[in-house]
C-alpha cells in the first residue's frame, strides 16, 4: 500500500521513495525546513519531525538555545515572582511594638514557590524514549522530536552515545551515520548519499505482468 510524503501529500511509490523521520517521502520533497536544499536520509537534522540541514539551519535555529549540538545548552529559568507581604491585623499592634509573632503568622507570610512558578522554555518535564524516566530540562537532549537523557540517546545498533542533530535516523529510531546506519539500510533502498541502490519485488512484478 502506498503512503502520502510529508512535503506534497501525494503518493509515493516504492522506485521513488527515501525513508526519513519514521515516514516515506519523494527523494526531492525531502528538504531543510529552512533553506530548502534537498537532504539525504540519515544525512540531517531533526527537530520537532521536521528535517534540518546541520548547517547552517538547525545551528543557527536551535544551537544556541538549549537544544544542546554536541556541548552543554544555555538553559533560561524565569524568576518566581516576589509575593508580597499582606500587612494586616496579624501585624503587632502599636500597643505592643515588642510582640513576637507567632510560627503560623510568619509562615502565612512567606512566598511560596510552586513547580509552576518555576518554568523553562522547553515546557514540562517528559518521560525519555531510552530509560523510560523522567527527564528534567538542566540534563535533556532533544532528538526525533522527544527530550532525552543525554547518556541514554545512543545507537540502537552499536549503543555508542550520540548528538542532537549528529545521527541518523530510521523509523523513528536514532543511529550513529558510520557503521550502524549504513550497515543496516544502506544496500536496501534508504538512498544515503546521492544515488541509492533501489530494490524492486519481484513477485509485484510479475503479478502485474500475468
Amino acid at each position: 500500500m502506498t503512503s502520502k510524503c510529508p512535503r506534497c501529500e501525494k503518493p509515493v511509490f516504492f522506485a521513488e521513495k527515501v525513508s526519513s523521520l519514521g515516514k516515506n517521502w519523494h527523494r526531492f520533497c525531502l528538504k531543510c525546513e529552512r533553506c530548502n536544499k534537498t537532504l539525504s536520509p540519515g544525512g540531517h537534522a531533526e527537530h520537532d519531525g521536521l528535517p534540518y540541514c546541520h548547517k547552517p539551519c538547525y545551528g543557527t535555529l536551535f544551537g544556541p538555545k538549549g537544544v544542546n549540538i554536541g556541548g552543554v545548552g544555555s538553559y533560561i529559568y524565569d524568576t518566581p515572582p516576589a509575593t508580597p507581604v499582606n500587612k494586616s491585623s496579624d501585624s503587632p499592634s502599636n500597643g505592643s511594638p515588642t510582640t513576637p509573632w507567632t510560627t503560623a503568622q510568619t509562615n502565612r507570610h512567606q512566598p511560596k514557590v510552586t513547580p509552576a512558578q518555576t518554568r523553562t522554555f522547553a515546557g514540562e518535564t517528559s518521560l525519555c524514549p531510552g530509560c523510560g524516566k523522567v527527564v528534567y530540562f538542566a540534563e535533556k537532549v532533544m532528538s526525533l522530536g522527544r527530550n532525552w537523557h543525554r547518556p541514554c540517546l545512543r545507537c540502537d545498533r552499536c549503543k555508542k552515545t550520540l548528538t542532537s542533530g549528529g545521527h541518523a535516523e530510521h523509523e523513528g529510531r536514532p543511529y550513529c551515520h558510520v557503521p550502524c546506519y549504513g550497515y543496516l539500510y544502506g544496500p536496501k533502498g534508504v538512498n544515503i548519499g546521492k544515488v541509492g541502490c533501489y530494490v524492486y519485488d519481484q513477485d509485484r512484478e510479475i503479478s502485474n505482468e500475468s
